[in-house]
């Protein structure tokens, strides 16, 4: 794994990815056009955020005969020149930016190249160049999902409490604790007139104020179990491993390989990293949001501004095993082979099994549960609240319920 990160971690890189097939009598298709995909510092191999966005930007390479162009930015004063000398070559349909860090960038890039288009994941300034999409999610939809499974898992448990390790104190991360909390209540709410009981669920919540310190994130996970936590919600991105490696050895302290106590991954389908001990994932599918940008640039329907996915477009959701077993088998052969060997397992199929078997610690009901309020969700019967300040995640965590969350 190491050696096959350490070729997207060194300066600047620019790998082309050539999407060709065959036409009539063997011959092969040359490429249409070229994509280009600027990474956030740590890029792909993160399972998780650039990953997905790769995954997005692959496949509409492939489906569009286009030619991939990737470029890491080894730090952040990397962004403004990788964004340029993509743009002034003049031979891509599209330049996409993953990560909100590279907004500012983005912004000055296009003023300067505005025959260009650009897309942005997860970047909104309202004053954005109109040569730039800008892509956002609905993350706390999909994180009342996640919310609900965490919900309900814990009172069908007889237990309190639920946790949420975060990473930086950013606007973006109040939909996802937002979300996070109306699902708890909703799905305990949910379990209480289903069993004819008056459960209560509180959530405990940290912000670590880092993406990239697993410590930390291990650290703020093993305080909320010591609290009584019986499910931990990870938003933390490589912070959020250490939630894993608390929950997991908390379990091993246990004699037990699976738990409850339950992590929920995000961002990617995260459930392979640690089967038995990661219940499920928010996905926040970027690479739908790459996908889109990508074909909008391409059939000739770009148009600048916001465009923001969320359950009803696919955005964001709640994993499924499909999910894990597309995210897996977009990895290198030999990185599969090494995390086959480091998790235990012969196969993918003994590695999938485990993952079945870990769905099957709850309770059908459960996850009947999640998808009558995905639907509701998506035809408008419900709004999960996303707040984008203080004052607004202060009243959802003050709220009494989750009618109450939604104004």
């Amino acid at each position: 794994m190491k050696k096959w990160l350490s070729l997207f971690l060194i300066g600047l890189l620019a790998i082309s990815v050539v999407a060709s097939g065959c036409i009539g009598g063997g011959e092969e298709t040359t490429t249409k056009g070229k994509i280009a995909i600027v990474y956030d510092v740590g890029g792909r191999g993160d399972l998780s955020f650039n990953d997905m966005a790769y995954l997005g930007a692959s496949k509409a390479a492939k489906d569009f005969n286009l030619e991939l162009v990737e470029v890491q930015s080894a730090k952040e004063t990397d962004y403004l020149q990788n964004l340029e000398t993509l743009a002034q070559q003049g031979e891509y349909e599209i330049i996409i930016a993953v990560g909100f860090m590279m907004t500012d960038a983005v912004k000055q890039v296009a003023a300067k190249y505005p025959d260009q288009k650009f897309a942005i994941i997860d970047g909104f300034d309202p004053e954005m160049p109109d040569n730039v999409m800008m892509i956002l999610f609905k993350e706390n939809e999909g994180s009342a999902l996640v919310g609900a499974l965490a919900g309900m898992v814990a009172a069908n448990d007889d237990k309190d409490k639920v946790g949420i390790v975060l990473g930086m104190e950013i606007p973006v991360l109040y939909k996802f604790e937002a979300g996070y909390r109306f699902g708890v209540s909703w799905g305990v709410d949910y379990y209480n007139q289903k069993m004819s009981t008056n459960k209560k669920v509180d959530v405990i919540y940290q912000y670590t104020g880092t993406f990239t310190d697993a410590a930390k994130g291990k650290a703020a996970a093993q305080a909320q179990l010591q609290q009584g936590a019986w499910v931990i919600y990870q938003v933390a991105g490589g912070t959020g491993v250490g939630v894993f490696d608390a929950v997991a050895e908390a379990l091993k302290a246990q004699g037990k390989d699976m738990g409850p106590p339950f992590a929920i991954g995000v961002d990617s389908a995260q459930d392979w990293i640690k089967p038995g001990i990661i219940i499920a994932s928010m996905m926040k599918r970027v690479d739908v949001g790459v996908y889109t940008a990508v074909k909008a640039a391409v059939e000739g329907t770009f148009k600048g501004g916001v465009v923001e996915l969320g359950l009803k477009e696919g955005g964001v959701g709640i994993s499924t095993i499909e999910d894990v077993k597309e995210m897996f088998n977009s990895l290198p052969e030999d990185t599969k082979k090494q995390k086959l060997q480091e998790l235990g397992f012969d196969s993918e199929d003994q590695l999938f099994a485990k993952l079945e078997e870990t769905r099957k610690q709850v309770p059908d009901w459960v996850w009947q549960a999640i998808d009558e309020l995905k639907q509701k969700i998506i035809n408008g019967e419900i709004q999960v609240p996303a707040p984008m300040d203080k004052d607004g995640i202060e009243k959802i965590r003050n709220a009494n319920d989750w009618t109450e969350m939604m104004g």
